[in-house]
């Protein structure tokens, strides 16, 4: 089993400089969490709404990444600076099955 994290935002106008290297110190922190997996991201430049998905082992490597002190910074930079709003969901993963076209062209 493994668990997911998804965060789910609406982007605000303003503080990219700020954001750009709050993102980039969160991606550092989070690979280095006991238990991390992966994570990937996307947005819509034109509504702003993105989500971020992050893979963790154990749901106390999720734990663990809650209490990290930057992190904590960063979620109140998110509150007053980059997110007009945003939705954090906790699921565990019960089932994972994949495809893939191997076929060469």
């Amino acid at each position: 089993m493994s668990f997911a994290v998804i965060f789910k935002s609406t982007r605000t106008d303003g503080s990219a400089d700020l954001y750009q290297e709050q993102t980039e110190l969160m991606e550092a922190l989070v690979k280095s969490i006991p238990g991390y997996l992966s994570h990937f991201s996307f947005r819509d430049p034109a509504t702003r709404e993105g989500v971020t998905i992050s893979y963790f082992e154990t749901e106390a490597a999720i734990n663990t990444w809650k209490q990290v002190g930057d992190h904590i910074r960063a979620q109140e930079l998110g509150r007053t600076n980059f997110y007009e709003n945003y939705q954090v969901q906790v699921v565990e993963i019960l089932r994972e099955y994949s495809w893939e076209d191997n076929k060469s062209i």
